[in-house]
């Protein structure tokens, strides 16, 4: 085993604890939100940290009816611009709490008089010494070079914020409940995974897709593969890729398709017939035990609600990058190139 798949299977204790952890702080927030009447949130991150809040973006937009933006660092660190975000709630997002462009975001949100919240997993890191809120994974030390754990202390944070702000019963319960789902997820995964996988062994590119929540767990998925296995990934919206990335896609080629039943089920379906059409190899991660039954490849997740969907997509791939590295003879917490914290400015 490794640092890394141990710190993936560390996942369920850190859901457990989270929300009695975070839920005073959050309440807080959501209170002081409504209170001064703010008209939208304002998120400034990078990569794995990105990644959980285009998942919190849908979840907003989807169970609060706010929009929400993806901030844009560098037109402050580099053009030198001003952003009104006087009427925002600002959240920055880092798991090391070190980024500079995030932290320079916060400070520009402050100045503004902006509501500002950092997600971190270190209370006395920059970004959380900064914001008026701190918002803590609480994951431990997270010493492999890529996030698991964080990243999903990162989604349940900003969906516990959502949930304070909207007093949403259904996504209370599902938060409630993921530490057990994932816990229930890798009591089998890990091996089922090691014996679909073995194929793969000399894998040189793959794409994986989803749609709607799926999405960030596509571009997370990404991310993790390449980064462990130096493959060449793409991580892409399914209906982003009908509009020219789907002709990169050649007989034979992998093609990994992140599907929950509900809102998007029926475009995973036509986007899965369109590949299967070109020839592609696909492998469907999925809660559909009807979709596992008619394709080749493929692993079940626990059947959770939609909200609670990607926190299973996202241990399973996680899972994957692991396990390719095993089945490769690759050290995933050895590279050349990456560090564990990257500083952007």
């Amino acid at each position: 085993m490794s640092l890394l798949f141990d710190e993936i299977c560390e996942q369920p204790s850190v859901l457990r604890g989270l929300a009695e952890k975070n839920g005073t702080t959050a309440s807080s927030i959501a209170d002081e939100y409504r209170k001064r009447g703010l008209c939208g949130i304002y998120f400034a991150a990078r990569g794995t940290s990105d990644h959980a809040c285009v998942y919190a973006q849908y979840l907003f937009g989807i169970v609060a009816g706010i929009p929400c933006t993806l901030g844009t660092p560098s037109v402050i660190t580099k053009y030198g611009g001003k952003l009104d975000l006087s009427r925002y709630l600002v959240v920055g997002v880092s798991q090391s709490g070190k980024a500079e462009d995030v932290l320079a975001v916060l400070k520009q949100a402050n100045e503004e008089g902006a509501l500002t919240v950092a997600v971190t997993n270190d209370a006395g890191s920059p970004l959380a010494r900064e914001a008026k809120y701190h918002l803590c994974c609480c994951a431990g030390e997270e010493i492999s070079i890529a996030a698991t754990k964080t990243f999903t202390a990162q989604m349940y944070l900003l969906a516990l914020l959502c949930e304070k702000l909207t007093g949403d019963r259904d996504l209370r319960e599902q938060l409630d409940s993921v530490w057990s789902y994932a816990a229930d997820l890798l009591r089998y995964a890990p091996a089922a995974l090691e014996a679909k996988l073995q194929r793969y062994r000399y894998l040189t590119n793959a794409f994986i897709l989803g749609r709607g929540l799926e999405y960030p767990i596509a571009l997370e998925g990404a991310l993790k593969i390449l980064e462990t296995n130096r493959i060449k990934m793409k991580g892409a919206p399914e209906s982003d890729f009908y509009h020219g990335p789907i002709a990169q896609v050649k007989e034979g080629d992998l093609a990994i398709v992140v599907s929950a039943e509900g809102a998007t089920y029926d475009d995973d379906l036509a986007m899965i017939k369109r590949l299967h059409e070109i020839g592609a190899e696909v492998f469907v991660i999925t809660n559909s035990e009807k979709l596992i039954r008619t394709e080749k490849f493929g692993i079940l997740t626990p059947k959770t609600g939609a909200y609670a969907a990607p926190f299973m997509f996202a241990i399973c791939v996680q899972l994957f990058a692991y396990e390719l590295t095993v089945i490769r003879g690759i050290d995933p917490n050895k590279s050349d190139v990456l560090k564990k914290i990257t500083i952007t400015k």
